[in-house]
Formats: C-alpha cells, sequence, structure tokens
C-alpha cells in the first residue's frame, strides 16, 4: 500500500519529522486526520519492532500527562498483582507479534531471517517491549489498542473514565 504525498505530508508535520519507514495510516480520527500510523518492521536495514505509532497530538499529550503522573506506575502495580491481566497482556503480545508477521514483505522476512535478526521482531511484542509483563510506554500500547483492542489500552481507558468521564479520546473512522 502507497502513502500519497498529502498524507506523507501531514504525517511528517504531526511527527515533527520525516516519518521512517511509513507503510499506512492505520487509524484516522473524525476528522480524517492520520491519528495512528503503521511502520514498517525494517527500517534503514534494522529491525523496527514498534509496528503502530501515535501520532495525534492531542492523544500523544493527554498520555505524555497521565505518565509524568505516574500513571505506568500505578497500572504495572495493579498488572504485578493480578495474573488474569498479566496473562492478558501475553496475549496481547503474541497477537501483536502474529500481526506484525502477517505485515512483513518477503524481502524483509528473507533479510531478516538472513542476517539473524528475525529473532529481534519475534520475541518482542508491542512497542518492542521484550518483557511481556511490563507496559513502558502508554504511547505504544494505545496506538497498538487503537488498532486491535488491548489491556492496556481498555485500562487506560478504564482511567479516562473514572477521573475524566470521558470513555475515550479519539473518536475514529
Amino acid at each position: 500500500m502507497s502513502i500519497d504525498e498529502g498524507t506523507r505530508r501531514r504525517v511528517a508535520e504531526l511527527l515533527g519529522r520525516e516519518p521512517r519507514g511509513l507503510r499506512e495510516v492505520a487509524v484516522r480520527g473524525s476528522g480524517g486526520d492520520p491519528a495512528v500510523i503503521r511502520v514498517a518492521s525494517v527500517v534503514e536495514g534494522k529491525p523496527f519492532p514498534t509496528l503502530f505509532w501515535l501520532v495525534d497530538p492531542s492523544i500523544s499529550y493527554q498520555i505524555d500527562q497521565e505518565e509524568a503522573r505516574g500513571l505506568i506506575k500505578r497500572l504495572q502495580s495493579r498488572v504485578d498483582a493480578d495474573t488474569a491481566l498479566q496473562g492478558a497482556m501475553t496475549r496481547d503480545h503474541t497477537a501483536h507479534i502474529a500481526l506484525r508477521e502477517t505485515y512483513l514483505s518477503e524481502e524483509e522476512r528473507e533479510f531478516l531471517e538472513a542476517s539473524g535478526l528475525m529473532p529481534a521482531l519475534a520475541k518482542r511484542g508491542i512497542g518492542g517491549i521484550a518483557d511481556f509483563s511490563r507496559i513502558r510506554c502508554l504511547h505504544t500500547w494505545y496506538a497498538a489498542h487503537l488498532v486491535v483492542a488491548n489491556t492496556v489500552g481498555a485500562l487506560l481507558e478504564e482511567h479516562w473514565a473514572m477521573e475524566l468521564g470521558q470513555a475515550a479520546v479519539l473518536n475514529v473512522d
């Protein structure tokens, strides 16, 4: 799938730099602006395990604020105390790895296998996370959640609903 020049420029504006490995707009906001992009799994000859990238500035800012207020630590404590949440996160990562596999081109697959770099992707889940019990970054979890619902994205939306009376921060098309 190719990206038209207008979309590429808009994504560059949202990122504040030229996008590397841009493959598609995975989610658009209700106004049509890119909200989440899908990135190639090989960028500039190196494995790039972050499949989905959040580019919506208002959601990114809101998540920045939540992270600054310690939400990752609070959610991580919740996960650490709940084996069901731990299992759900492992399933999320495993499903994400399988999804990433479906996007690999034959050329990318051959490169990764020939160079011995396939494990760099095969063992890393959402946001390139290797430890499936850790949250690490709400931005990558939420970007992936907007494409395919996941545990941490649901916890974030639950937090927003309780704290802000807001079920979600993005109306998607």
